[in-house]
């Protein structure tokens, strides 16, 4: 997808970069106008390193290009992060007196806008005019966050998290072909206590998961998210339940599952915990350690399978690397037929692949084993692409 980046003259245009990371990250084509201002803020340098695009504001750039037209007719999104009370005011005026403004002029896709200014400014009843008319022309314009602004200052005006602006504005061109739905998605990895300090656990980071509760809100499920010590942040408009272990993960995702329609096992649950948990930190001692003796966890997915009622669809996640039994391929095709689940997303980890990395390759298999899809890009993009699978799935009762 195509998204104009527009950044306007504010401090809070630093949050732009992070912004300008995460629609890249999720694989889409972002070119970057700044005011003049904003690049007393941010050099263009930047944006062209994080963009990969050239940067300009004027208007008189590529003039036999039209870029002041092109750009604007050419998005399939628009956001202006931070979108100060000066860029507010010559939107809603209609100006087109730079590349910005042009650009919102002549685009005719989704635009999203997300204030930032002293609290004065936003309430100042001028602010207030010129957003009730952005909004009657179908421009969406964020609340800003309250918080600390600029210097001692605090009340609302802050610019919203770059994660929040995200979800806003890709929600905005998302198909809606989950709404009505009730969604569990689990991510992350469990921890399973060796002693108060130690413990077993796993390489996950729960990217994966959380793109997927992303995605699904963005198409428009209510979603829970069931997060293992999340190494990254939830995504804005999902409920987050959070777990520790296989045991907890185990009764939050079949609690949740009850009312749900889609249940997704992207967590790596722990197959093996400690039998006894130590009371106090086990002390190094001369002789060699004791053994630690494990125990099987429940298997989570299996149960789900079990227990899921009719029209319920159940996706599993299978981490795998090739062993002397067979590649990933065989391993993932096995544990799809034994699992029972609707779909079984296949995944090769290690060496640098699949866990706490910002990409996924998969392959997307029925519970027959037999592969209807891949999927490869950002963990954004193989979110995507697994509830393309689902969608074709669910029944319109479910």
């Amino acid at each position: 997808m195509r998204i104009l980046l527009g950044v306007s003259g504010g401090i809070a245009a630093y949050k732009a970069a992070s912004l300008l990371r995460l629609f890249t990250e999720a694989g889409h084509d972002v070119r970057v106008v700044p005011t003049r201002a904003a690049l007393e803020f941010v050099g263009a340098a930047t944006w062209e390193a994080l963009s990969g695009h050239r940067v300009t504001t004027d208007v008189f750039q590529d003039v036999p290009g039209v870029e002041h037209v092109r750009l604007g007719q050419t998005a399939d999104l628009v956001v202006v992060a931070p979108a100060t009370a000066d860029l507010l005011a010559r939107a809603a005026a209609g100006q087109a007196d730079d590349l910005l403004t042009a650009s919102l002029l002549v685009a005719r896709c989704p635009v999203l806008l997300a204030p930032a200014m002293h609290s004065e400014m936003w309430r100042h009843p001028a602010t207030e005019a010129n957003v009730a008319t952005l909004r009657g022309r179908g421009v969406h314009v964020l609340e800003p966050a309250t918080g600390r602004l600029t210097g001692a200052d605090s009340g609302p005006g802050r610019l919203p998290e770059p994660e929040e602006i995200t979800a806003a504005a890709l929600a905005l061109v998302a198909p809606r072909d989950l709404a009505g739905r009730r969604v569990v998605v689990s991510a992350g990895g469990t921890r399973e206590p060796v002693d108060p300090v130690r413990f077993l656990g796993n390489r996950s980071s729960g990217r994966q998961g959380v793109a997927l509760a992303a995605a699904a809100a963005r198409r428009g499920a209510d979603v829970v998210l069931v997060g293992a010590n999340l190494a990254v942040p939830a995504p804005a408009g999902v409920e987050l339940r959070t777990v520790e272990t296989a045991a907890e993960l185990d009764s939050a995702v079949r609690a949740a599952a009850l009312n749900a329609d889609v249940v997704v096992m992207a967590a790596a649950v722990a197959d093996f915990r400690p039998v006894v948990v130590a009371e106090h930190k086990i002390k190094k001692t001369a002789g060699e350690p004791a053994p630690i003796l494990l125990e099987r966890t429940a298997d989570v997915l299996s149960a789900l399978v079990s227990e899921r009622r009719p029209g319920q669809l159940v996706v599993g996640f299978a981490a795998e690397t090739g062993d002397d039994d067979g590649d990933v391929a065989d391993h993932g095709r096995a544990k799809a037929i034994r699992k029972g689940a609707d779909l079984l997303v296949v995944n090769a980890v290690g060496d640098g692949r699949g866990f706490g990395t910002p990409d996924n390759d998969v392959t997307i298999l029925d519970g027959t084993g037999t592969v209807i899809g891949t999927a490869a890009g950002s963990k954004a993009q193989v979110a995507d692409a697994v509830w393309d699978a689902v969608v074709a799935r669910l029944t319109p009762d479910a």
